[in-house]
């Protein structure tokens, strides 16, 4: 499909209503979050596809979950360890008085998912709820971007032989106007596959033990059918949110989700191990009257240019190439 016709105008994914975005990036250390803040709640749907999630509160989202709404959406690195940074999210947001008032107080629903970076800075530092509090900081200081910056900030691809012959990735977002209609995209790519570009060739990934090129997993993978060795997935984890100003509750928009899942199926190759913990949120930021299945649809396609930006705005970083410094 082609988005850059009359009918479709792109726009910043800071260009909604009802949301701020935020990094906060260790540099040193090769973690980071990224957080998403919904001051009046939006609903919030998901679909989980990866066989190994790092996760906080997704069961909120499930319909029969009493809560409507969400007030923050949390991309982490750390692992299962990084879940600790909801907790100074949710410091954040009471302090702003975001949230159910109950008994006096605030409590602001928080869900997190992060991904597995521990191998590729320092594996004894992950985010803690200083730094969920300081991506909140930068929400309001309106200083998302792409690339190498918060949950980006270790995040690689193409693994499956190693970290010596993965490639720097990163975040990446994409976002389109249709008339009132909005639609946009965040994701960090963070996959022991191979990423693709829209004709099929390979832009990042696992490269060969000369350096010259992308070399492609099934070589080895298919090499291995006697299934003996377990967990050769594991460490990975594509997480990304599909944003839109579109009217749609928690169930419809977990449908939303599911279809933008094609997009990880279209560019990532393997994906959805049972290594993997690959997930999409979907939120409702309006109240736009839209077709379900016409906003399921521009979500797989903004998603997919959402994850080739991740791999282009991404820069060389821990010893680790980026694909715009491989030339292949």
């Amino acid at each position: 499909m082609k988005l850059d016709s009359e009918i479709f105008r792109e726009i910043s994914i800071k260009d909604f209503e009802n949301i701020k975005i935020g990094n906060a990036t260790d540099c040193v250390n090769g973690t980071g979050v990224t957080v998403l803040i919904c001051e009046k709640g939006a609903p919030c749907g998901v679909d989980v596809r990866g066989g190994g999630p790092a996760s906080r509160e997704t069961t909120l989202l499930l319909p029969a979950s009493y809560s409507q709404v969400i007030h923050a959406l949390v991309l982490g690195g750390g692992s299962a360890y990084g879940l600790d940074a909801a907790g100074g999210v949710m410091k954040f947001l009471e302090e702003k008085k975001i949230g159910y008032e109950i008994a006096g107080g605030y409590v602001p629903l928080v869900v997190q998912s992060d991904i597995f970076d521990l191998t590729c800075g320092n594996f004894h530092v992950r985010p803690d709820q200083a730094m969920g509090y300081a991506a909140c900081v930068g929400a309001y200081e309106n200083n998302y971007q792409d690339g190498n910056y918060g949950c980006g900030t270790g995040a690689t691809v193409g693994k499956y032989k190693g970290m010596e012959f993965c490639t720097k990735s990163g975040i990446g977002s994409y976002a389109i106007k249709c008339g009132d209609l909005k639609i946009g995209a965040v994701v960090c790519v963070n996959a022991v596959g191979n990423v693709f570009d829209e004709n099929g060739k390979c832009i990042a990934g696992m490269i060969n033990d000369s350096a010259t090129a992308f070399q492609s997993p099934e070589e080895i993978l298919f090499g291995k059918l006697d299934g003996k060795k377990e967990n050769e997935m594991a460490g990975n984890t594509t997480i990304g949110a599909v944003l839109t100003n579109a009217k749609f509750d928690k169930s419809r928009l977990s449908k939303i989700a599911s279809m933008s899942q094609n997009a990880y199926a279209k560019s990532i190759w393997p994906v959805h191990t049972s290594g993997d913990g690959d997930t999409i949120y979907a939120l409702s930021l309006g109240e736009v009257e839209a077709n379900i299945d016409l906003v399921g649809i521009l979500a797989q396609e903004v998603m997919e240019r959402a994850i080739r930006n991740a791999i282009y705005s991404s820069k060389s970083e821990f010893g680790i190439k980026c694909a715009g410094d491989l030339n292949f």
